[in-house]
């Protein structure tokens, strides 16, 4: 076994041992059989398991994922891979108004259990159709589950977690941490969906991120240790379920908290963690909340006007100086 995996093959990976371990486990989305996927996230797939399991479809998100509905309620485990994040809109009807539907409207009786995979985030000069954050479209549908693992690790695990769920999944994977690496992982490997983790404790104040927003917190608390500013860093890992425990016990150690999310500030998953804080936690705060988030703006093509954009290591450290000064 290789002694680094990356971001990319951890996906392949996740895919492949459920693969292996069930064979209702299928695959379908444009080039991921022999071309691997655009991303190289599929890489390995068609060779292992065929043209049977692995499915190139048409350019067409509807069909993509009303295809996967479908298999999903006779019986198999569809992967359904939407090259960008951007283009759920282009299904929304399914995974809006269909598939989260079916197991209530049956009283039970059928269920939809398929993972929606998606490359997602911007930072990477893509342009405004093919760089947003979009995990906050999902967690307005009621009988979604929202995945956005941050390493390889977790990719693998919360993969296997995702195809064993008998309610549908959303995956996002984040382009800019494609290129990451982390140790392997045992092939019992599995996270359970809705359990955040505490990467890096402190005492002054909580950092809360998702996905490629947990190693840029991860910076932002090493630059504010040497101010004598100790961060804890929380990884939600997943926005349904929401791991509020973990949140609340955290703030609980340190009373301050600051939410780093890529969604445009306006319905990022940030305000809705901090009115859940502010219903079940709001005795436990010293300080205002403070929320680094994307500015709500279409998010531009050139680096620098990116930057502007999106939440950055010196954001964070500004927000953060702002609450302990209060």
């Amino acid at each position: 076994m290789a002694d680094v995996i990356t971001y990319r093959e951890a996906v392949a990976e996740g895919i492949a041992r459920e693969m292996r371990r069930d064979p209702a486990v299928v695959c379908l989305g444009e080039d991921i059989g022999a071309a691997g996927g655009v991303f190289k996230t599929t890489a390995g797939l068609f060779k292992e398991f065929g043209p049977e399991r692995v499915w190139d479809t048409p350019i067409s998100e509807q069909a993509i994922v009303g295809a996967a509905m479908g298999a999903a309620m006779t019986g198999m485990r569809p992967v359904a891979e939407i090259m960008f994040s951007d283009f759920l809109a282009c299904c929304w009807d399914y995974l809006a108004n269909e598939i989260p539907k079916v197991r209530y409207m049956t009283g039970g009786q059928v269920t939809v259990p398929l993972v929606v995979r998606t490359a997602n985030g911007g930072g990477l000069g893509f342009g405004a159709q093919h760089s947003q954050a979009t995990e906050n479209w999902a967690l307005t549908v009621p009988g979604l589950k929202i995945a956005a693992p941050a390493t390889p690790a977790d990719v693998i695990g919360m993969m296997a977690a995702a195809i064993r769920s008998d309610d549908p999944v959303v995956f996002f994977e984040h382009k800019g941490l494609l290129a990451s690496k982390g140790a392997p992982v045992p092939p019992d490997h599995v996270v359970e969906l809705g359990r955040a983790a505490v990467v890096r404790e402190g005492a002054d104040v909580t950092l809360v991120a998702l996905a490629a927003m947990v190693p840029l917190a991860l910076r932002a608390a090493a630059l504010l240790a040497a101010e004598g500013i100790e961060a804890e860093v929380v990884d939600l890992r997943c926005l349904v379920p929401l791991d509020m425990s973990t949140v609340l016990a955290s703030l609980a150690r340190t009373s301050r908290l600051v939410t780093v999310e890529e969604n445009p500030y306006q319905g990022g998953w940030g305000a809705t963690l901090v009115s859940v804080v502010a219903d079940e936690g709001f005795g436990l705060l010293d300080a205002p909340v403070r929320r680094v988030a994307g500015e709500c703006v279409p998010l531009p093509f050139a680096d620098v006007l990116e930057e502007r954009v999106i939440p950055t290591v010196d954001k964070v450290v500004a927000a953060v100086r702002d609450l302990t000064a209060y």
